[in-house]
């Protein structure tokens, strides 16, 4: 301890303050006036002398260097048991605590099942005195060592052992430690408790090794029982469900619709079920797993001495079905009644066949096959109403509306920027030198099925235009009215370039389609083959075997120069002389996009911009500061430049109002070639308000611009060849495609 420091308190009681382990605490020590000690007085060592800290200047406190340090050891104490003759006096184990931090003990008895004592916590934690006439000093570490005795509360403790690390800390501060004590016996525990057992152990019967590894794992059965009382409505179909976990059996019954019989909700309950049990059966009790014989018949002041009968001559043994006793074919007595097991299900088959080694299941057909259902006739259509209502109302006496196909409205409705939405070009198919100049967009929703049909308007033409055919589901032609079959109506596959459809009896011939549709049908080339390119190279290559000479002449007579492209006219002609009508358009087209070749210099990039900022201009776009912002906020480095498709990911933020392919070509002439854009030359290119373009004045000849609804209808005079008469420009070969590239790789395909 440091120098005490002392103080009075209003009983003037003199006290003194000390330091213990380098913690200020208060002592009763009652030393004189000043702090001078009496006259035989000594300051005596109250707490525990730690080493000094190796390696640092001062010695932490022990609340911080033993922190969680604990010595334990192990002791018992003697406790007497007054007024009972049995026994005098027990023997306790326990285990003492000593925590070195604050050199307070603790005292704990582990619990002994059935034991009949409060065992746990016997000392509270905190600092316990030493026996008279040391009271006034605590405990300390030097206190304790092995096969000694000590006392806390007049409650002698003798200690027989300590842990291994308790060992090494004493070893470490100079005790010397004693050899170990053995641990007495409880004499109650010893004999009292022995001489109850039976010379012969208890037959252990564990069951939870049996229920970890099986747990959750049923057998079942397909059974019937012929009851003799019900012979007219056959056999009583059951299900028998074994649980491997404990052995048990629960059996349920499948009853059909109006059999009259009240539902229950099991034939058998689960329980184990015994072999050739008996009727009626045993009365509780009857069955035990051991036996004990009564030596002195009727116990008197309850007192009764048994014995176990271990020949067993009085038990009644009885089996219980296990699984080995359960396959197809066997009959099982359920308590009485004769069950047929006729089928089982297929992790049944499984365990037999790992655990058995059974491969024979072959089931038993106990009932004969219900005869074929009558084939239901439908009445024919009667006009009134869909055809799909008219077959509703024959399907169900309270009729109802027909169910829509919900999963492919899901799957194919309409999600962000795709529309879902496949439009074509088309023409009438007519004699009529009006009609055939009359140019109409027909619009497939494939989300259901539905067409709409719209007519361009045209200046001065003496047709109005708009709305043509409402939006529905269009039959094809040729069925039968009055008929049975639900009717056949257009599918997406039926349109495509080139193909002929009549609606209502309106011939129209499809010439051309948007981009979003030529890429839709390439994107799904498993639904439309006409847009597969593999099919329709293999196609054109079974027709092509022989003449690859002549192919080769051709390519070489169109292509002078030798530039390897030659132009798509030639190539198209071509493919129609080559496969004589076997091609429709569309699969000419699918060739010409995959081979095709964008000719950028016949579009002028000024007539671009100027169309684009006419656009701009007309909706009122001006958020070109926004644009900016966003751009260098996308632009980590602060190069100026960024990604093609990031700079399309933007403007489609703002729902900038330009065509696709119009907002897609300006990207491309944009690029660099690391396929970077700088943002800032193209957000100001399109700044109709400070940077005007005027492509149209400085044009010697200024071409006629037309709209996207004129380009699509556009047609060109290339040799008319039969059925294919109508020849126009390709608005899928990515705008004005001038000729097919790379035919060396075009004719190495042919090979």
């Amino acid at each position: 301890c440091s120098i005490p420091v002392i103080g009075e308190d209003k009983f003037h009681r003199s006290q003194i303050f000390c330091y213990s382990n380098d913690v200020p605490m208060m002592f009763d020590n009652k030393p004189g006036i000043g702090g001078e000690l009496l006259p035989g007085q000594t300051l005596k060592v109250t707490n525990s002398v730690f080493p000094e800290g190796i390696g640092i200047g001062s010695s932490p406190p022990s609340w911080i260097a033993f922190d969680k340090q604990v010595l334990c050891f192990d002791a018992y104490f003697e406790e007497e048991v007054p007024e009972k003759h049995q026994e005098l006096y027990r023997i306790r184990h326990c285990k003492i605590y000593f925590y070195l931090e604050d050199d307070t003990i603790q005292v704990t008895e582990p619990v002994v099942k059935n034991s009949g004592l409060k065992q746990g916590t016997i000392v509270r934690r905190h600092q316990i005195p030493l026996p008279p006439p040391d009271e006034d000093r605590f405990y300390t570490m030097y206190d304790f060592n092995i096969n000694t005795e000590i006392t806390f509360y007049g409650r002698k403790y003798k200690i027989i052992d300590c842990d291994e690390y308790t060992k090494n800390f004493l070893r470490k501060i100079g005790i010397r430690l004693n050899p170990p004590a053995s641990r007495p016996d409880d004499p109650y525990t010893t004999e009292h408790l022995a001489s109850t057992n039976p010379f012969h152990p208890y037959e252990r019967f564990d069951t939870l090794k049996q229920f970890l590894e099986f747990d959750g794992q049923v057998l079942g059965f397909s059974c019937v029982w012929n009851d003799p009382e019900s012979q007219l409505t056959g056999p009583r179909e059951l299900v028998l469900r074994y649980y491997l976990s404990d052995d048990t059996i629960d059996i349920k019954e499948i009853l059909p619709r109006n059999s009259g019989r009240d539902v229950v909700p099991f034939f058998l309950k689960r329980d184990k079920l015994p072999k050739n049990a008996p009727v009626p059966p045993y009365h509780p009790g009857t069955i035990t797993n051991y036996t004990l014989l009564n030596v002195l018949g009727k116990p008197e002041r309850n007192k009764g001495y048994y014995i176990r009968d271990v020949l067993q001559t009085g038990a009644v043994h009885q089996e219980f079905y296990k699984d080995s006793d359960l396959k197809i074919g066997a009959v099982i007595n359920v308590w009485g009644r004769q069950i047929l097991l006729c089928d089982c299900d297929e992790f049944t088959k499984e365990h037999y066949r790992k655990k058995y080694g059974i491969v024979d299941f072959t089931p038993i057909q106990y009932k004969t096959p219900p005869p074929p259902k009558p084939e239901i006739i439908v009445p024919p259509y009667n006009g009134f109403g869909t055809e799909e209502d008219s077959l509703n109302s024959c399907r169900s006496v309270v009729v109802k509306s027909p169910h829509k196909d919900y999963r492919q409205f899901l799957m194919k409705d309409r999600y962000g920027m795709d529309s879902k939405i496949l439009r074509y070009a088309a023409k009438l198919v007519t004699d009529n030198a009006i009609d055939k100049e009359r140019k109409f967009i027909i619009s497939y929703v494939l989300s259901d099925d539905t067409i709409s049909v719209f007519e361009y308007a045209e200046r001065n033409s003496g047709i109005a235009g708009g709305k043509f055919l409402e939006r529905s589901r269009i039959k094809k032609p040729g069925q039968e009215l009055f008929k049975s079959e639900p009717s056949e109506y257009y599918k997406a596959q039926d349109l495509f370039v080139g193909a002929r459809v009549c609606f209502h009896g309106h011939k129209f011939l499809l010439v051309d389609a948007d981009e979003y549709t030529f890429n839709y049908m390439e994107r799904n080339a498993n639904e439309f083959p006409m847009a597969d390119f593999c099919v329709v190279l293999n196609k054109l290559k079974s027709m092509t075997e022989s003449r690859a000479k002549e192919i080769r002449k051709t390519f070489a007579t169109t292509d002078p120069e030798h530039t390897n492209v030659i132009g798509y006219d030639t190539f198209r002609n071509w493919v129609v002389s080559v496969a004589a009508g076997g091609f429709s358009e569309h699969e000419i087209m699918t060739l010409g996009r995959h081979y095709g070749m964008r000719d950028e210099s016949q579009t002028d990039l000024y007539l671009l911009l100027s169309v684009a900022q006419e656009k701009l201009k007309k909706n009122a776009f001006e958020n070109f500061e926004q644009l900016i912002a966003v751009f260098l906020y996308n632009d980590r480095e602060k190069c100026g430049l960024l990604p093609y498709e990031t700079c399309r990911t933007i403007f489609k933020s703002f729902k900038l109002p330009l065509p696709d392919d119009l907002l897609e070509t300006l990207l491309t002439r944009f690029e660099d070639p690391q396929k970077q854009i700088d943002y800032r030359k193209f957000v100001d290119a399109l700044n109709w308000r400070q940077n005007q373009v005027h492509a149209f004045e400085e044009m010697k000849k200024p071409p006629k611009v037309k709209p996207r609804q004129e380009l699509l209808f556009e047609m060109e005079n290339v040799n008319p060849l039969p059925p294919n008469y109508y020849n126009f420009e390709i608005k899928g070969l990515s705008g004005k495609d001038t000729g097919i590239r790379n035919n060396s790789s075009f004719l190495g395909k042919l090979r």
